[in-house]
């Protein structure tokens, strides 16, 4: 029985784990979104948010721990400096985990994970509302119209026989057997 165990082992040794939580803290923070799995997103959650709000305090001690947790320096600039100031008066839940489907080579489920309020973040629910009522019709009729008739008019008999007599006379080789043809 596994009381109190926490965490979980995903197949990797300690030093292992370890490596692949740093670089993903690290990534997470630079990037504000990446695409993982799910068991490893919901480990990841937390060690994120334990940076972030280290990096609210501010003090020496705790960007010292932070980088026990991400030792790039770039992301604990960022986690100190932008991040910290973006979640001030948030007491908490920095992460979203937004599920996408299985993975094609393994049937993993995937998931986006991403910081809340980031810059290019989802709209709001009035904007999404009103972007999709003006965009679906747009959308439909891209898909619907094919690149040759979505510019031009549809063609009169007169119109299409002069492209054939124009298609005729460009290769002469098809006019050849088409001479053999009406002749038998």
């Amino acid at each position: 029985m596994r009381h109190l165990k926490a965490g979980r082992k995903l197949g990797r040794t300690s030093a292992h784990r370890k490596a692949l939580f740093r670089n993903l803290v690290g990534a997470l923070i630079l990037r504000e979104r990446i695409s993982t799995t799910m068991a490893k997103a919901k480990e990841l959650r937390g060690k994120v948010e334990k940076t972030i709000t280290l990096g609210k305090k501010g003090t020496l001690h705790a960007r010292r721990q932070a980088f026990k947790l991400a030792p790039q320096k770039e992301t604990v600039q960022k986690v100190f400096g932008p991040l910290a100031e973006r979640y001030a008066k948030r007491p908490g839940g920095y992460t979203r985990i937004i599920k996408i489907g299985p993975r094609k080579g393994d049937n993993a489920p995937m998931v986006f994970i991403e910081l809340v309020d980031r810059e290019g973040d989802a709209p709001t629910l009035e904007k999404r509302k009103g972007a999709a009522k003006k965009e679906a019709p747009k959308t439909v009729a891209k898909k619907m119209a094919t690149p040759k008739t979505a510019d031009k008019k549809p063609a009169s008999k007169k119109e299409t026989e002069n492209k054939k007599d124009t298609k005729e006379k460009a290769d002469p080789k098809k006019t050849d057997d088409k001479d053999k043809e009406d002749k038998k």
